[in-house]
């Protein structure tokens, strides 16, 4: 059995603690070192600590207010670029940026979350928006087509869109529960339908000779008639359909004959503005006078026994009346 004495030193004060042994000196301590060997520190292992992970924070989703303004206003920028003066090519164009901002938008704020108390204005918005880009397509594809020959028609045609009717009230709604926006709907012309007194003469040129031109028309729109030289009117008169017309006083000569039909008779810019068609009989006609005076007649759609063809020809080879 190992013990600790105590020995004092007469030369200091210093205290030694010096290990004994029943067994004799001169053997291992009692940390089982040799002698004059001094035990080690004690000391205790532990292990760093895992940093704590930062925590992810929740997205905080942009006020409703501004995502809102952001599809409107692309879509009431491209609307107030509509302008009744602009060409037929120009303007369907700008109908083209105008549909794909109304789709984008609609789109747009079909994905977009929204406050509870806007659900149902938002989702008759997104309806509309939708509505607007379709009806608007289709105005574009009827210009393309003939049955709006006229930009005046056309935007006329825009003011008919339900869509466009149906935006300004979600849009209301919208602002009521506090998310306003800036919407302007484009002020349209009305849609017309315009037309002559039958015989009227939209060009009348030098009617001194005796030649007759006669014309019935059995079509199903009204129609205006001209006699051409040189690729220029020279005589044109309105038929109304299912009426009959005549150009008296025709001088000598050879003539193209071209007719235009169509609904609404635009008088400034002598041209029919809705469902437009150009046409051309293949055969010229040659007025003379002699002894006896020319006289033509033509039907203007086909007739049992007719031996006259036409042509289409495109619109911007097409003299005007």
């Amino acid at each position: 059995m190992k013990s600790f004495v105590k020995v004092g030193l007469a030369a200091g004060t210093t205290l030694l603690l010096a290990a004994c042994s029943s067994g004799g000196s001169g053997g291992a301590d009692s940390f089982g070192l040799g002698p004059g060997k001094s035990a080690p520190a004690s000391a205790s292992a532990s292990a760093s600590p895992s940093p704590t992970p930062t925590p992810t924070p929740t997205p905080t989703k942009p006020p409703y207010g501004p995502v809102l303004v952001s599809y409107i206003d692309p879509v009431s920028a491209a609307l107030g670029k509509l302008n009744a003066s602009a060409g037929l090519d120009a303007f369907a164009t700008t109908l083209q940026e105008a549909a794909t901002a109304a789709s984008s938008a609609g789109s747009g704020l079909g994905l977009a979350g929204e406050p509870a108390a806007v659900s149902t204005a938002r989702r008759q918005l997104v309806t509309a928006l939708g509505q607007l880009s379709t009806d608007l397509t289709k105005v574009r594809s009827d210009i393309k087509a003939k049955n709006l020959c006229a930009t005046t028609s056309a935007f006329a045609q825009v003011g008919l869109s339900e869509g466009l009717k149906a935006v300004p009230p979600a849009l209301a709604q919208m602002a009521a529960a506090g998310y306003p926006t800036t919407f302007n709907v484009p002020q349209t012309p009305q849609l017309q339908t315009r037309s002559l007194e039958s015989g009227t003469m939209v060009r009348s040129g030098r009617l001194k000779g005796e030649g007759v031109l006669n014309v019935d028309n059995g079509g199903s729109s009204d129609a205006v008639v001209s006699l051409a030289q040189n690729g220029k009117s020279i005589h044109s008169v309105y038929v109304g359909k299912g009426k009959k017309a005549s150009i008296e006083g025709v001088e000598d000569g050879t003539y193209d004959v071209f007719f235009a039909g169509g609904v609404d008779w635009d008088p400034t810019l002598k041209a029919f503005t809705q469902s437009c068609d150009f046409s051309k009989f293949d055969d010229s006609m040659a007025f003379e006078t002699g002894r006896t005076y020319t006289s033509w007649s033509i039907t203007l759609q086909p007739a049992v026994g007719g031996n006259a063809k036409t042509s289409d020809v495109d619109e911007d080879t097409f003299p005007q009346p």
